[in-house]
């Protein structure tokens, strides 16, 4: 089936049209119909640490009852939970959503050991490499910076930028 619009949180979602793949059993009960589902989708998502895209493909499985309403059962009301036949049909898009968004990570990353991005100009660390590095400044010494002390043969001399 083609996937509902709107189908995910801000960093992973299951693109709209794209192909769910459902595996679906019926099964009729008291209360209603008893739907088991098994789907698949492609999820587009972002990592959280380096900020590239990437595909992945999720699965859920859920079970759903789909209750009967009719004259002497009244429909449930509004605030109430569960899922409503019409008539002989049953709308399975609004748990196949509830299931497949809560299935999509709040924080995907493009690999489980993904370093991120570096924090002070923004390259990615596994571009960037082993040795990447910048010189850090406690702000408290930084007025310090221009005054140099050496020692050499005749004693520590000291030199001051103005």
């Amino acid at each position: 089936m083609p996937a509902p619009a709107g189908l995910g949180t801000p960093l992973a979602s299951v693109p709209a049209d794209a192909a769910i793949s459902l595996a679906l059993q019926l099964e009729s009960v008291t209360e209603g119909v008893l739907v088991t589902v098994t789907a698949t989708a492609p999820v587009a998502a972002e990592c959280a640490r380096c900020l590239e895209p990437f595909q992945q493909m999720t699965d859920v499985r859920f079970q759903e009852l789909f209750s009967y309403q009719s004259v002497s059962y009244p429909p449930a009301e509004d605030g109430e939970d569960g899922y409503a036949l019409h008539g002989d049909l049953l709308d399975l898009e609004p748990a196949l959503r509830d299931a497949l968004v809560l299935a999509l990570p709040l924080a995907p990353l493009c690999r489980p050991d993904c370093p991120g991005l570096c924090p002070d100009c923004g390259v990615p660390l596994a571009e960037a490499g082993s040795d990447h590095s910048h010189e850090h400044i406690d702000p408290r010494w930084a007025a310090l910076r221009g005054v140099v002390t050496r020692n050499g043969p005749d004693g520590p001399t000291r030199s001051a930028s103005s």
